[in-house]
């Protein structure tokens, strides 16, 4: 469990904790114009092999697939540590997310493997515990390793960190031999079509209204390109002796409506994580440390009505639990725009405080039930799935409400203006308090997109997903 809850410690931290570090990097090594890449790089290396290690682990066993991959990601963060300009930087965060895909999907499959159903909600709650941990010490982490001593120790610091992983994983994981193994065939044309493909499309969807605007030349010929490899992924995956991504991925009721349902849960965490922090400064008059508090406390409730929740699902059912999470977030997200103008502080706190457990109620009773209802020699595989459309979701999720705060800021500015020039201004006190309600309206219209996309996520597991899920006998 310790080597675990460290390998997730490693892939969650680098999420977030370059990201006070930008100022001294570009001031290092110059490429202002591109550092947004070393996020962007990271995610979708992160997201596109998702797919590919879940398979290999089907195959080969977790333990060689989480050895390799922690090596991988130890080799980037090195080299990020000696990246000599930002083009450099950028290929070696790619090098990292490469191997980040192999750490966050097979500890998630291990906690299944290694652990009876009944102790499963506890071990996937400490796990959601690192993540959410890290996600809120990352950025104060990066910003006080930079400030204190070099960014480059940002990269560093992994290193001890994933040789106690490491050699915790040799030393006390121990798997069976298993007969797939030893007549593996890997699908090798098809890993690279969806690596292709996934990466195409994800470039469209992070560089679209950013780098260039949606109906460009360049996001058009992405899309188009994405598509072409949508329609190779599916021949490639038809003749194959043993898919990257099966079909039985789709055609199975549950593990689908979780798949699409935790879609929809990417796409609606995105309005609180990107979009809280600027309403707080900008609406609330919060510094940064007290807005990051004001999104943290969600952090604090989900690990906790996540670790419950197997009380709820014990009795009613996987699903229906789920229902009553997503149900319960939907009502949470839509009461956000009906906060009064410009508020208390506490108001969004307790939304995201109570945001938060039903979060929890919500996606942990999906990631049990779907590892419960396959056995070994697919879980590997179903659990990419779920969070490889959680990743996609997220991705998907930032341009959109993007576009959304965009367009809400232009309509109410008279055309002039997006989100990052006027919330500069605000920094700067050149702007009035028109400027501030106008940031709140688009705040306010983008927590009603994530409405919207829980209860879409409400509707898929109504219709789609069974009552009860299939769970296999252990």
């Amino acid at each position: 469990m310790a080597a675990l809850m460290l390998a997730m410690a490693l892939a969650a931290l680098d999420s977030t904790v370059v990201s006070t570090a930008v100022p001294q990097i570009v001031g290092d090594l110059g490429g202002f114009s591109v550092f947004s890449w070393l996020f962007s790089g990271y995610l979708l290396a992160v997201t596109v092999t998702l797919p590919v290690y879940g398979k290999l682990s089907d195959t080969f066993g977790r333990k060689p697939v989480l050895v390799v991959g922690a090596a991988v990601f130890l080799a980037g963060s090195l080299l990020c540590a000696v990246a000599w300009n930002m083009g450099a930087l950028i290929a070696f965060r790619i090098v990292q997310g490469l191997g980040g895909g192999a750490l966050q999907g097979t500890v998630q499959t291990l906690a299944a493997d290694l652990y009876p159903l009944a102790e499963r909600p506890k071990i996937q709650s400490r796990l959601s515990t690192v993540w959410a941990v890290c996600a809120v010490a990352g950025p104060g982490l990066g910003g006080v390793l930079a400030a204190y001593a070099d960014w480059r120790w940002i990269f560093l610091i992994n290193l001890p960190i994933g040789a106690a992983a490491l050699w915790l994983i040799v030393r006390h994981l121990h798997e069976p031999e298993r007969e797939t193994a030893r007549h593996a065939r890997v699908d090798w044309a098809g890993a690279l079509a969806v690596f292709a493909c996934g990466g195409v499309l994800l470039t469209a969807l992070v560089q679209g209204g950013v780098a260039w605007p949606w109906l460009s030349a360049p996001s058009l010929a992405l899309f188009g390109a994405g598509l072409a490899l949508v329609a190779v992924v599916v021949a490639v995956e038809r003749r194959a002796a043993q898919p990257i991504i099966p079909g039985w991925v789709w055609r199975r009721r549950t593990i689908a409506a979780v798949n699409l349902a935790l879609g929809a849960l990417g796409l609606l965490m995105v309005a609180p994580a990107v979009f809280l922090p600027t309403y707080a400064q900008s609406v609330l008059g919060l510094g940064a440390v007290a807005a990051g508090f004001v999104l943290s406390v969600w952090t604090l409730s989900w690990p906790v009505s996540a670790a419950l929740s197997q009380h709820v699902y014990r009795r009613i059912g996987f699903r229906d639990t789920a229902l009553i999470g997503i149900g319960l977030a939907t009502l949470i997200l839509l009461a956000f725009p009906f906060l009064p103008y410009p508020g208390a502080w506490w108001q969004p706190t307790l939304l995201m405080l109570l945001l938060g457990g039903a979060l929890g109620l919500f996606q942990l009773p999906l990631i049990v039930g779907v590892q419960s209802t396959v056995g070994w020699s697919e879980r590997g595989t179903a659990t990419a799935s779920v969070l490889f459309c959680r990743q996609t979701g997220q991705t998907l999720g930032a341009s959109l409400f993007g576009a959304i705060a965009n367009g809400v800021l232009a309509a109410r500015l008279g055309g002039a203006g997006d989100l990052d020039s006027v919330t500069r201004a605000l920094d700067t006190g050149t702007a009035p308090e028109a400027t501030r309600r106008a940031i709140a309206d688009a705040v306010h219209a983008v927590y009603l997109g994530a409405a919207g996309a829980a209860a879409l996520a409400f509707v898929v597991l109504l219709l789609v997903a069974p009552r009860r899920f299939p769970v296999l006998p252990e």
